[in-house]
């Protein structure tokens, strides 16, 4: 891998430099008026597909309003990720619209309660200790609780965009 700090909204690559482009947890961090530029560049940058997954919607910036409201509450430091979400509406679906070349999928990923209880939970040592090992030494007892976090209302939105030509 070669490192490269550039604005996201103005890569220094060529076209179709990468057949993935994966953006998780990004987009909502992008000034709002800009977020059309990154995602327009990585369309840009990508052969074949790219995968834009972040939080969206009001409703899911109200739960990490009440989030971080926790974290002050309980006198913890207010993770940095959280406060720049507290800069600036979420993403929203319309944005995705009007790239023409590219074939647009949406899934909602993540419920807005599971999320505020996941959130809730790493504010807790043991419960994460616990969680983790779970995770590690037997995944699948997570399979299928974890699969009825998904739904709606969603916390997250995930993006896929194929280019019209790929299959």
């Amino acid at each position: 891998m070669t490192p490269l700090v550039a604005s996201a909204a103005d890569l220094p690559l060529e076209d179709q430099s990468f057949d993935v482009v994966l953006a998780l947890d990004v987009l909502e961090h992008i000034p709002p008026e800009i977020r059309t530029q990154v995602i327009s560049e990585s369309l840009r940058v990508a052969r074949k597909l790219v995968i834009f997954g972040f939080p969206s919607g009001a409703a899911a910036h109200k739960a990490d309003e009440e989030l971080k409201n926790v974290y002050l509450s309980k006198g913890m430091p207010v993770p940095d990720w959280l406060e720049e979400h507290m800069l600036a509406d979420f993403p929203e679906a319309e944005l995705f619209q009007g790239h023409s070349g590219w074939k647009v999928r949406q899934f909602s990923n993540e419920t807005i309660r599971f999320h505020s209880w996941m959130m809730r939970m790493e504010m807790d040592d043991l419960s994460m200790r616990l969680f983790r090992k779970i995770v590690f030494t037997a995944p699948n007892l997570l399979r299928w609780p974890l699969s009825l976090a998904d739904g709606e209302p969603a916390y997250r939105q995930v993006f896929v965009l194929n280019r019209e030509n790929e299959s």
